[in-house]
């Protein structure tokens, strides 16, 4: 039990630490071989704070523990917008420009319909697998379309400051990107192990690991980028990670996991985790919409997503022990 804790203590911040290091290693490298701003943010840097849900539910998955892979991806969601957000609105509201009610919040709230369609009858085929990546081909090919309109500004402009500020020289980069790769595989493997071993030692489904332990510390990139962007008046670009983290677990996240190893889930996984998931969802957007002022995730909202993911996890915790 205790290599298996040390595992989890361990594996988790040098995965986190290493995911950041991969992608900035990777927005160098092809800053240097003249990919576009727009593509390095949209692509590696957008959605490079997933890359610890996508690798350790990958292999997950490869090790046949698909309730860690699903655990992951949908727990990741359910904590990007009740706990990451919550908090962050409760330190400081997040204002809500119209162009996201009206465009990206829409389309994650229809990729979340989906998903939660697919599984109701309690499998995860390689057929729902399939046409989820098929649909984040779609994602991917119409964010680019929009940025290259001019409507993607908002949040590839951030990335793009970011891109530009960096000097490190080609070789240092090429250097981050290999060794945040090892790192990231390594670090994510080890906390596999560690979490299906703690799970079996306490009697408790892998299902439960991924939802909460793993979960939560895959979202820390989230968190720590949301906090940053408001404290810098960005609010645009701390929706818009998580926004874009939802979609990528939802489409990309599940859809691997589910072309390595389709699945059969639990009923509970569904009725509980997976409508927990769609319910945050949808209050998300209703509390972006607002009912007297529009464009503002406030403190008292921040606070009930808050509130409601403590009480989540704790029946989470008492449940896996009855």
């Amino acid at each position: 039990m205790v290599l298996p804790t040390i595992a989890i203590l361990v594996g988790l911040p040098v995965m986190l630490w290493s995911a950041g290091k991969f992608v900035d290693g990777s927005a160098g490298v092809a800053k240097h071989f003249g990919v576009s701003p727009l593509l390095i943010g949209m692509l590696i840097i957008g959605f490079g704070t997933s890359a610890p849900e996508i690798i350790v539910s990958i292999f997950a998955a490869l090790e046949g523990n698909s309730g860690i892979a699903l655990g992951n991806a949908f727990g990741s969601n359910i904590a990007n917008i009740a706990l990451v957000l919550g908090l962050t609105a409760v330190v400081s509201p997040i204002a809500v420009r119209s162009e996201i009610i009206k465009r990206e919040l829409p389309v994650m709230l229809a990729i979340v319909f989906i998903a939660a369609w697919q599984l109701m009858d309690l499998v995860l085929s390689k057929d729902d697998a399939f046409t989820l990546l098929g649909l984040f081909v779609l994602l991917v090919g119409w964010s680019i379309w929009q940025g290259m309109k001019g409507s993607g500004d908002s949040l590839a402009s951030e990335y793009s400051e970011q891109i530009e500020s960096s000097s490190s020289p080609v070789k240092m980069n090429i250097v981050w990107l290999l060794a945040g790769l090892v790192l990231l595989i390594a670090s994510s493997r080890i906390l596999v192990w560690g979490a299906v071993e703690v799970a079996a030692h306490f009697g408790v489904s892998d299902t439960i690991i991924g939802l909460t332990i793993i979960a939560i510390g895959t979202s820390l990139p989230e968190l720590a980028s949301a906090l940053i962007a408001v404290r810098k008046n960005e609010h645009d670009l701390a929706l818009g990670n998580v926004i874009g983290s939802n979609m990528f677990n939802t489409l990309a996240v599940v859809g691997l996991a589910g072309t390595i190893h389709p699945t059969a889930i639990d009923s509970s996984f569904f009725y509980r985790d997976i409508l927990i998931m769609v319910g945050v969802s949808v209050a998300l957007f209703l509390f972006c919409i607002g009912i007297k002022k529009q464009g503002r995730l406030n403190r008292l909202e921040g606070g009930v997503f808050v509130l409601g993911y403590i009480g989540y996890t704790w029946y989470l915790i008492n449940s896996a022990f009855i």
